[in-house]
């Protein structure tokens, strides 16, 4: 393998050791590559287990370092020069991919495309602090017109809709949201199975209908969680009425 400096390119091969503890050293058949994790994003594969993949956990360098020789390593990404050797690193436009994994590597791809496939969208470093937000917001509303009377429907309502993210989970609307997660995981495995026919990896026909079918199974899923969290809503107010907490 000819590496230049300023290319882009992929490299394979196995973890011969870690110096300065930011330059992993990886052996491939021909030759061995120094690969400098500074601003790096490395990923781990998981081992594989069940229908759906799992998705690739990404990792700290401090875990990279207590990885053992040997552990097999994707690498993607620009060449440059660093201490007089070629070696891979992060640049300003390109950030540098790193990937440990225990498949075979006529699997890594499929294993990547797939497992990909299992995370979840609507979830990530910023939902927790929008949650709480939020609620904190309702709960403000709430208190400042909890003195007014005309307002009584308003702020019971804005108390509900503190806990809408845990209304999913409540019964009975439980058993939709358990009805949405089996149809959504579903859906998430034929994606992948979509992926992997895109990029040539499995062979599938009617790969056309198959993609409707799928996006009116995501959009029957969401209106059965809906369903499920109007539910919860309904049976909420219903209980506030009998217990005469609202009246109409």
């Amino acid at each position: 393998m000819l590496l230049n400096e300023g290319g882009i390119f992929r490299f394979s091969g196995g973890i011969e050791s870690i110096t300065d503890g930011h330059t992993l050293w990886v052996k491939g058949e021909d030759m061995t590559i120094p690969v400098s994790l500074d601003k790096t994003k490395c990923y781990l594969l998981p081992v594989q287990e069940g229908e759906m993949p799992q998705a690739p956990e990404q990792i700290r360098r401090n875990t990279v370092c207590t990885m053992t020789e040997g552990t097999k390593v994707f690498i993607g990404g620009q060449v440059k020069m660093q201490n007089n050797r070629l070696s891979f690193c992060s640049t300003k436009d390109e950030t540098l991919m790193v990937i440990f994994y225990n498949c075979s590597d006529e699997d890594l791809p499929a294993g990547i495309i797939s497992g990909a496939r299992a995370q979840n969208d609507y979830w990530n470093n910023l939902t927790p602090a929008s949650v709480i937000s939020g609620a904190l917001a309702l709960i403000y509303m709430a208190a400042s017109l909890l003195g007014r009377p005309a307002f009584r429907l308003t702020v019971i309502s804005a108390i509900i809709a503190v806990f809408i993210p845990i209304l999913p989970v409540l019964p009975p609307g439980l058993l939709f949201t358990n009805l949405y997660n089996r149809l959504i995981w579903k859906t998430r495995k034929l994606r992948a199975k979509e992926d992997l026919v895109y990029y040539g990896l499995l062979q599938e026909k009617n790969t056309i209908n198959a993609h409707v079918n799928v996006h009116f199974m995501e959009i029957f899923a969401i209106l059965i969680l809906l369903f499920g969290i109007f539910l919860n809503v309904v049976f909420i107010f219903l209980i506030l009425f009998q217990f005469e907490v609202i009246s109409f």
